[in-house]
């Protein structure tokens, strides 16, 4: 895998970290692999990071490990750097319309606190 970062993986607030930290161990290995792959790769397969249809620019990191699925709604900011929120564990084949919209409320958030600040 090439190691030059394409792109800067961060998170807002703690929503990322708390749902993370929750995680068992292989699932948080999962997903610092999967981030290291979205830093570091031109093009991302959509088994790994996916446009959500119907949203606001709202992606989801997609992890499997077993026959567990989980996901972490982000965002693009600057188009290189990935905003990480919101995550849970998809018990569904439907990702739940509250969380995308809590997805869409945490970039809104980010995005007006990162303005005010550049004032």
């Amino acid at each position: 895998m090439n190691r030059e970062f394409l792109r800067e993986v961060i998170y807002y607030e703690d929503y990322y970290l708390d749902f993370f930290n929750a995680q068992r161990e292989d699932v948080k290995k999962k997903f610092n692999w999967t981030f290291q792959l979205i830093s570091t790769q031109d093009r991302i397969p959509e088994k790994f990071l996916k446009h959500i249809t119907g949203s606001d620019g709202i992606f989801e990191v997609r992890v499997e490990v077993g026959s567990d699925i989980f996901r972490v709604f982000s965002f693009f900011d600057k188009g290189n750097l990935v905003v990480l929120v919101n995550g849970f564990q998809k018990k569904t084949q439907k990702t739940p319309k509250a969380a995308i919209k809590l997805a869409e409320k945490l970039k809104k958030e980010y995005l007006e606190t990162k303005y005010n600040k550049q004032q």
